[in-house]
């Protein structure tokens, strides 16, 4: 490891000024009992939509602060927090991006040797973790002596895998070392490779990364006044100790079946972190940022990190900034919603609305009974949320009272901005709610449609003003999945299609710009790789091994997604795609008998596939089983035929928006850049 003199004169070299400088704040607080902290705020001037983050100039603010308290005879302990909301998101992965392995090694030795003062500085530290903490701003609080949490913070982890990295400023050590192994595998590999879940602050107490948890505005001081009381000898911090034998065993040997399940080993990342927890154990803490040092070097030179750092920009720059949307003076302020339906879909769409955009939602539906399900679904859903404390009494009940029902159209959607309509995904069906809507709302009136693969020209054909009428196609479950499919049809105008987009930015939604075409982006692409492995089947090759063939390419088996989006909708979305290009899209005669026995998943409840389901598999008199890599080469072939014929259709505005929308919409790995980038590196094609 380089000296700190040595990396303080690196870091000044390598910083950049793409980099978001997050200052480090020093004040002396008094304690009641006594003693003076110094407690060190992160704040990088921004609100909470941009998060503090560690790049080389932020790390040296860090460094400079930390010394200054350590210096200071008056400060008996040393505390750290951060800006409203926001401990920390981990480095400035893009200030840092350009420099290459040198620059990535210098800021992992930076980190070790900044934050660790919080450790060997001689004084007690303590990491308040008042909000977001991931990646740096875990490891952060981890290096402090003690830590207390917000129990409302709302993602606390170490994505670090999920971006083709891992855990580097010490929490591929620190965490098994505190919690032991097993809760480290979940923190470090399974919960990143689960979509990139992470922990509230009450679940991160309970797992131990905490030390106390505390909530409310009062956050910090209560914080403070835990912390006067552990100086005082008041409060004992006990904590258990880590079984180094046969718990770590099991433990590392589940990290390694999770890896090979849900990368198939083909992440870099994966595979590293699983033998730094492994290596842990030795508990030599200087040996153990060392391999962290050695490990983010040798990530740095993975094609998985580039794809991941492609990955990270779509996510954090072209997504708030959607290709090809008009310019957003046009939009017209919405200020009403209605709603037609009443069903699941149409609940959550209104829970959605009216908590982002705090306006009148009115769902209607064909009788009364139904209409008051669909309010009390969403009235029940805003009782939740104040149970758990995500909002106060009086913030419920005024979303409450703005969510009403009614059967009449007429005399609730005359003043309403926004129409969207979430009933059954016929085409008949879907034209006559649009023609009865359009009698009772003003010509400016938004008509948007939550269909999932309908053409939205025809919908709007026979309507007195098509230009009205755009695609506003979400992700089931709304309130989770990002992504929002903004569709153009041939006559919608730039005002509609701009109030769409800032409507969706409201509802803080990633949107993306696509033309009409069946199944706009996720759904036909999906729908290329489900009717490709479907095809496989019925030509012979089982389910298991089909499933089998996916890891590292799909966040999930194919017969296993099919079962979570269910049958039937996989089965008409891919009818859909056979109607408008029949050639390239094959609809699974075993599907179609799977859906005709009500069939709701290919699996049985104890993990295997189901008797009744496995029956209805029929097999050729001539079976073909093809081998994993065969299966998965075919499939990515078809991808790639289907991807490549979108671009140069124009559904989308260039292959990064077809990336974007199968990270943020599909659940696609960072560490393949989505979809592009893995074909690319498959030799697949170019996109880019």
């Amino acid at each position: 490891m380089s000296d700190l003199t040595t990396l303080l004169t690196r870091a000044q070299e390598i910083s950049s000024d793409a980099e978001r400088v997050t200052q480090a704040h020093l004040r002396k607080v008094s304690l009641p009992g006594g003693p003076v902290l110094g407690l060190i705020t992160l704040d990088n001037g921004e609100d909470h939509t941009k998060p503090n983050t560690f790049g080389p100039r932020s790390l040296l603010a860090l460094n400079e602060a930390i010394d200054a308290a350590l210096a200071d005879d008056e400060i008996a302990a040393l505390g750290v927090t951060g800006k409203p909301f926001i401990l920390a998101a981990g480095a400035d992965l893009t200030s840092i991006s350009g420099g290459g392995p040198d620059a990535v090694r210098v800021v992992a030795e930076l980190g070790h040797a900044v934050f660790r003062k919080l450790q060997d500085g001689h004084k007690p530290s303590f990491g308040f973790v008042n909000g977001l903490a991931l990646g740096g701003g875990l490891e952060v609080a981890l290096h402090c002596t003690y830590r207390t949490v917000m129990d409302s913070a709302p993602a606390l982890g170490l994505p670090e895998v999920m971006l083709g990295l891992v855990p580097g400023w010490g929490g591929a050590f620190l965490v098994p070392n505190l919690v032991g192994a097993d809760k480290a595998v979940t923190v470090i590999l399974e919960n990143p490779l689960n979509n990139g879940k992470t922990l509230s602050g009450k679940a991160a107490f309970e797992l131990g990364l905490a030390d106390a948890v505390f909530s409310g505005a009062d956050f910090l001081e209560q914080s403070l006044l835990w912390a006067d009381s552990v100086l005082a000898g008041e409060t004992v911090v006990e904590r258990r100790g880590v079984d180094r034998g046969e718990a770590w065993d099991a433990a590392v040997a589940r990290g390694r079946a999770l890896v090979e399940a849900k990368t198939g080993g083909a992440s870099p990342a994966a595979r590293t972190a699983v033998e730094l927890i492994d290596a842990a154990r030795d508990g030599d803490r200087d040996a153990g940022f060392a391999r962290e040092d050695d490990a983010l070097e040798a990530m740095s030179k993975t094609p998985e990190l580039i794809a991941s750092l492609y990955a990270f920009d779509l996510v954090q720059k072209r997504a708030k900034r959607p290709a090809g949307a008009p310019d957003r003076s046009l939009a017209r302020p919405v200020t009403k919603v209605g709603i037609v339906g009443a069903g699941l879909m149409a609940s959550q769409l209104a829970l959605l609305f009216v908590r982002r955009l705090e306006v009148p939602v009115v769902l209607t539906d064909l009788d009364q009974e139904r209409v008051d399900k669909g309010v009390g679904y969403v009235h029940a859903e805003i009782d939740k949320l104040l149970a758990k404390g995500r909002i106060n009494v009086d913030l419920a009940n005024r979303h409450k009272a703005l969510v009403t029902g009614a059967i009449d159209k007429a005399e609730h959607f005359a003043d309403a901005d926004f129409v969207i309509e979430a009933v059954f995904e016929e085409m008949s069906v879907k034209k006559s709610v649009f023609a009865d809507v359009e009698k009772v709302v003003s010509p400016e009136c938004v008509l948007a449609t939550n269909t999932s693969s309908l053409s939205i020209t025809e919908m709007a054909a026979d309507l007195e003003h098509p230009a009205r009428v755009v695609g506003f196609h979400f992700f089931n479950p709304v309130a989770v999945m990002p992504l929002l499919e903004i569709v153009k049809g041939d006559n919608t105008d730039d005002a509609t299609l701009a109030t769409a987009f800032a409507t969706g930015k409201a509802l803080k939604k990633t949107t993306i710009l696509v033309k009409d075409s069946p199944s706009f982006i996720v759904n036909r692409l999906l729908g290329r790789f489900m009717g490709e492995v479907g095809r496989i089947v019925d030509e012979g090759t089982p389910v298991p091994v089909v499933d089998g063939a996916f890891a590292g390419v799909a966040p999930m088996p194919p017969f296993m997604l099919l079962s979570l989006v269910g049958p039937a909708i996989a089965l008409h979305n891919n009818e859909t795609l056979h109607r408008a290009f029949p050639d390239r899209f094959y609809v699974s005669p075993a599907l179609e008998r799977v859906v005709a026995a009500r069939k709701a998943s290919y699996y049985g409840p104890d993990g295997a596939i189901d008797p009744e389901v496995e029956a209805l598999l029929e097999k050729p008199a001539s079976p073909v089983v093809l081998e994993p890599a065969e299966i998965r080469t075919r499939v990515l072939t078809g991808l790639a035929d289907e991807a490549r014929r979108m671009i140069d259709e124009g559904v989308v505005v260039a292959a990064e928006d077809l990336d974007l929308a199968m990270i943020t919409g599909a659940g696609f790995s960072f560490w393949n850049g989505g979809l592009t980038m893995l074909l690319e590196r498959e030799g697949l094609g170019s996109f880019h």
